[in-house]
């Protein structure tokens, strides 16, 4: 697919821009409307050359300038997202977003105090006073109650917000509310996380029931050759049986203790394993 040259450049997101010129300090990246930005040179590579198209990332340096990077932040422009704070100033805290400068979340916007190592759902929105993208907590009522084109059983893409009594509050195509139950978790997880996952329920208040697991999977198997796998991992031996608690198995195999009891069955049956007080034995 042939890249189409950005008409201008655009803060807070990728832009298809063409090399200018090399200078000292770095490449001139021009826009349709002959507007330029400077990418420094730390990212330049010995492949770019002038009259070429790039695609980089447009924010704003220490001085308020426009600059380009060829890095991506973890969240652009009028995105959502689960960010840890690096740093506190009087009039904010700094997030990292995976860029050289970090994000300021202004102390106006910010829900409750900052602490250092804590992670802040927030959306990066354009500042009019100061020109420069920030971060805001304070987003009112922002996921979506009507939900539209969204299905039982339609694979989405989920944002990890936080831990609550039943499992996790998740983000649901970057605008609606969803939640992972504890008992649909059989693998780790972690806050500020993206990943794949499936729609199980949309309740009347708009709320998304979410499952990690496609509906209609086939899991007679697989977590018996899950178990299999790992104990080759582990040289054939594994200190769990039907008799172990249900959270270490969960830990150790990812699954539920009732899936993990008919995977047992099913290699003792077929001989691939010996399950003894002690543990799990691999045959052979």
């Amino acid at each position: 697919m042939n890249k189409e040259l950005n008409a201008h450049l655009e803060l807070g997101h990728i832009n298809t821009l063409q090399i200018d010129r090399l200078t000292t300090p770095g490449a001139y990246l021009m826009a349709a409307d002959g507007n330029d930005v400077l990418l420094p040179g730390q990212y330049l590579t010995q492949d770019m050359k002038e009259g070429e198209l790039v695609d980089v990332f447009i924010y704003t340096d220490s001085e308020d300038r426009l600059v380009a990077t060829t890095d991506t932040p973890k969240v652009k422009l009028d995105e959502y997202g689960v960010l840890e704070i690096v740093d506190i100033a009087p009039f904010g805290a700094f997030l990292d977003w995976g860029l050289p400068k970090d994000l300021l979340l202004p102390k106006k916007l910010q829900k409750t105090t900052a602490v250092v190592g804590e992670k802040r759902f927030v959306k990066v929105v354009y500042d009019e006073r100061t020109h420069r993208l920030i971060a805001t907590e304070k987003l009112g009522d922002f996921f979506e109650k009507r939900v539209k084109d969204i299905y039982p059983h339609q694979e989405v893409e989920i944002l990890i917000l936080t831990k609550t009594p039943l499992g996790y509050k998740v983000l649901v195509e970057n605008k609606y509310e969803g939640l992972l139950f504890d008992n649909e978790i059989f693998e780790k997880v972690t806050v500020g996380e993206r990943r794949r996952a499936f729609v199980k329920k949309v309740r009347p208040d708009g709320n998304i029931d979410i499952t990690l697991r496609k509906a209609g999977s086939k899991k007679s198997a697989a977590p018996a050759q899950k178990v299999l796998e790992l104990l080759k991992e582990n040289r054939g031996i594994m200190p769990y049986n039907s008799k172990s608690d249900p959270q270490l198995i969960k830990e150790a195999f990812g699954m539920s203790k009732k899936e993990f009891k008919a995977a047992l069955t099913k290699l003792r049956e077929a001989g691939e394993i010996e399950v003894k007080d002690t543990g799990i034995y691999l045959k052979g």
